[in-house]
């Protein structure tokens, strides 16, 4: 079998002139038609197979070896496979014209895809695959290091794809020699890939590089554990020595209202533009199709989707920056095993905006190129959230309740209280002994991080400050603070004014 090693992605623009985007744009477009037809004929063929008396009494039988066996059988009988959709990937791009724009290799890399989206969707995993409408294929990726490769020119490196030279463009303040240890480790596999930024479209390349990412030497990593409570809007982390309880991703400004006036106004010209397809009352007739959108539409949609990737863009960074700090504080973070499923279905707006799924994959990413580790404990053995040291009870809370009251009446807020647990849990197991004995120089620390919530009990916030209030990226602007102050008093004088001063106030509440 093939060894299997660590990889990371190092990305980097691409230096096109308008030749070469008309050429790409053009691959990418056939690489679109291969995708299809090979989901097509995917879905089809996974139509069939269950359909099969085979596969029904396989469906039947209880986890076996022979209910294994059946299952095989019945996929080699309906050619449900990576390499005959391959080879009808291949059949299909010689019989027309899509055999004078791509090669064999990433001719094979596309019908993969498209294979691997049904194959997760056959397993259950993955909601049926959509085929993808004209520009929604957006990448391409080689296939080891043939077809789209990447060398090296005058000491300057270039991707090389069937004809085309594409300089890739290096940050000229790389002050750490990242982009050097990156180029330095073996190129996998390379992608090119299409994104529209600000309504331009732009070219980068995503090198897959073997190994770990290198880490920058300015962000220190610290010795000891840490505690992390990871919730929908807000996180909490504790260490020996410092504590703090802070909103997750604060600068990813919150856009839902712009969002949605945005999907309203392109809901009301699609209903404009095609009105055969909706009834008298509203309503969508089903089976219509949506055939006309009009350059407004076009123009709203690329509106939002440059908004979602600004947000996305924000997102990213914090996240990445809040790992730094969590590890400049330890190197072995402690946190639950959360179900974001449920995380989602209780907390949609919350989650889309902060991603903390992504944040938990980009803390093991950066802690195992840093040498620490991050366990993840069940929550089913623990209840960390439920559990008091001192009486060593559990009681359920419900989630209004944000302080966890202790016997002899004293408090501390749940979700530091929940972190500062999370450090002596080992194999799914808390140590009630080991939260006795630190308690009395653990109840400062944690009572300082709630008075203060968005700051730390010793001033830095893990090691790091945390982000400058400016413009950029969507971070919330002073301007716009000052903007709603001064609404707020205009809106208390006008109050005034209706109230008059013989008229009784209403108390603040």
């Amino acid at each position: 079998m093939r060894a299997t090693t660590p990889s990371y992605i190092a990305e980097f623009p691409l230096r096109t002139s308008a030749a070469n985007e008309r050429v790409l744009a053009v691959r990418l477009e056939a690489a679109r038609h291969i995708y299809n037809a090979c989901l097509g004929e995917a879905l089809k063929r996974l139509a069939l197979m269950r359909q099969s008396t085979d596969w029904q009494a396989a469906r039947a039988l209880p986890k076996s070896t022979a209910r294994t066996a059946l299952f095989k059988t019945t996929i080699a009988r309906y050619s449900f496979t990576a390499a005959s959709i391959q080879k009808h990937a291949e059949a299909c791009r010689d019989a027309c014209w899509i055999g004078a724009h791509l090669g064999s290799h990433d001719t094979q890399t596309t019908s993969l895809r498209a294979f691997t989206a049904v194959q997760r969707h056959a397993f259950g995993k993955r909601g049926r695959p959509r085929f993808k409408g004209c520009g929604r294929l957006h990448s391409v990726e080689g296939k080891g290091d043939a077809v789209i490769r990447l060398r090296w020119q005058d000491d300057k490196p270039v991707v090389l794809w069937s004809g085309l030279v594409l300089p890739l463009l290096r940050d000229p303040r790389d002050r750490d020699g990242w982009q050097e240890q990156a180029f330095s480790c073996r190129t996998k596999y390379v992608r090119v890939l299409r994104r529209s930024v600000r309504g331009r479209t732009r070219w980068f390349a995503q090198l897959v590089q073997e190994g770990l990412a290198p880490r920058k030497e300015r962000w220190p990593v610290g010795e000891g554990v840490v505690g992390l409570d990871l919730g929908p809007s807000t996180i909490a982390a504790v260490s020996e020595t410092d504590a703090i309880l802070e909103r997750f991703c604060p600068t990813v400004a919150d856009m839902d209202r712009i969002i949605r006036r945005l999907q309203r106004a392109m809901d009301r010209s699609r209903r404009a533009t095609n009105p055969d397809a909706f009834s008298a009352d509203g309503t969508y007739r089903r089976g219509a199709r949506i055939k006309v959108r009009s350059r407004r539409y076009h123009l709203l949609q690329a509106r939002k989707a440059d908004l979602e990737r600004r947000l996305a863009a924000e997102r990213k960074r914090t996240h990445g920056e809040l790992a730094n700090r969590v590890l400049a504080q330890g190197n072995l973070i402690n946190t639950e095993k959360i179900s974001y499923r449920s995380f989602q279905k209780a907390f949609g707006r919350s989650v889309k905006r902060r991603a903390p799924s992504l944040f938990v994959s980009i803390l093991k990413r950066k802690a195992a190129s840093a040498g620490a580790s991050v366990i993840e404990f069940v929550t089913r053995t623990t209840r960390l959230s439920q559990f008091s040291h001192d009486t060593g009870a559990y009681v359920k809370k419900p989630l209004s309740q944000r302080w966890h009251m202790f016997a002899d009446g004293s408090r501390v807020q749940r979700d530091l209280y929940s972190a500062w647990l999370a450090r002596f849990v080992d194999w799914d197991r808390l140590d009630a002994s080991q939260c006795c004995a630190h308690w009395a120089a653990a109840e400062p620390l944690l009572r300082r991080a709630a008075s203060g919530f968005n700051q730390s009990t010793s001033g830095a916030g893990f090691a790091c400050p945390h982000v400058r209030q400016g413009v950029g990226a969507d971070r919330p602007s002073k301007r716009a603070g000052r903007r709603a102050e001064a609404a707020d008093a205009v809106a208390q004088a006008r109050a005034a004014e209706r109230t008059g001063p013989g008229t009784p106030r209403t108390p603040a509440l």
